[in-house]
């Protein structure tokens, strides 16, 4: 039987289960002449009486009753299973993975997206992180967070922050008897805390602008790190000076545990932007997602991947 059949089968099976042409004809829609030719042809492809009909009712005979049993509750399950997924429509599904720099993943992504995750159980988020500017494609992510100005041009990218400063700080008991750097020049003469990174060929510049003039400053010392969180807390123990987001900085520098080095020269960046390539623009889940991280400009999260 081809799969132009399944309707009669369909048909039949509505029949044996309400008992009546009458009642069957009109949950399927058809008139009772039509549903009654339907159910005919079906017997006759097949060879066997399925239905014994009387002037007052319709029963199954041993061969309709022994169809019903093995493929109504196949039917049962496929309606089933149509009907979960129509229901994703209200409440969507699927796993979303994001790769971003820590103090992105910590700032923006985890504050936004776990609130949403209470809110739809069925969607699971796994975030990567990575200072590696990874192909998103290649490494099948959905999406990446990179500054503005990182993000490449066939993607699509959605901002979801402000602009971010980065600023280069040391701690009173490291500066103590040490002259304060007043150019990045100066810098040479301190033991500055690096950040590692995995694809861009080695150690990260600390991007310094004065006048609307950029500068990438190359700097040497004892600790170097893969993230910015130890970073910080190298900084805050007096192990020399580091180059972190802001806003990581900000309580540090309000009690007086860190010192702004540098003011003149620490610029802002174009804000976190999520970016994706267009295919993902079909899932309901990830749009979501985009949805919850779109910045409004009342957003408080702030920083640079550092």
């Amino acid at each position: 039987m081809g799969r132009e059949n399944y309707n009669d089968l369909l048909a039949f099976i509505a029949v044996a289960r309400e008992g009546s042409f009458t009642r069957a004809a009109a949950q399927m829609g058809v008139s009772q002449s039509a549903l009654s030719h339907t159910i005919r042809a079906l017997e006759a492809r097949l060879g066997v009486r399925l239905l014994t009909r009387t002037t007052r009712s319709v029963s199954a005979t041993e061969a309709g009753e022994r169809l019903a049993l093995a493929i109504g509750p196949r039917f049962e399950e496929i309606e089933s299973e149509l009907a979960a997924l129509t229901e994703l429509k209200d409440k969507p599904a699927g796993s979303i993975r994001i790769t971003a720099a820590e103090h992105a993943a910590n700032t923006v992504l985890w504050p936004r997206l776990h609130q949403l995750s209470a809110q739809y159980p069925d969607i699971n988020v796994e975030i990567t992180v990575d200072y590696g500017l990874t192909d998103i494609v290649a490494g099948r992510y959905d999406a990446g967070v990179r500054l503005g100005d990182q993000v490449e041009k066939d993607m699509i990218a959605v901002r979801i922050g402000p602009d971010l400063r980065m600023v280069v700080v040391g701690a009173p008991a490291y500066l103590a008897g040490r002259t304060l750097p007043r150019t990045p020049a100066d810098l040479a003469q301190h033991n500055c805390i690096n950040l590692r990174l995995p694809t861009r060929g080695g150690l990260m510049a600390w991007e310094l602008e004065r006048d609307g003039h950029p500068l990438k400053a190359r700097v040497q010392g004892q600790w170097t790190f893969n993230s910015s969180a130890p970073i910080l807390r190298a900084a805050l123990a007096g192990c020399g000076v580091a180059y972190v987001p802001e806003d990581m900085a900000a309580p540090y520098l309000a009690g007086g545990e860190l010192k702004h080095l540098l003011k003149a020269w620490t610029p802002t960046f174009p804000g976190y932007h999520l970016y994706y390539a267009s295919r993902r623009q079909s899932s309901p889940a990830f749009g979501l997602v985009v949805d919850a991280l779109r910045y409004d400009g009342a957003r408080s999260a702030t920083g640079r991947a550092g």
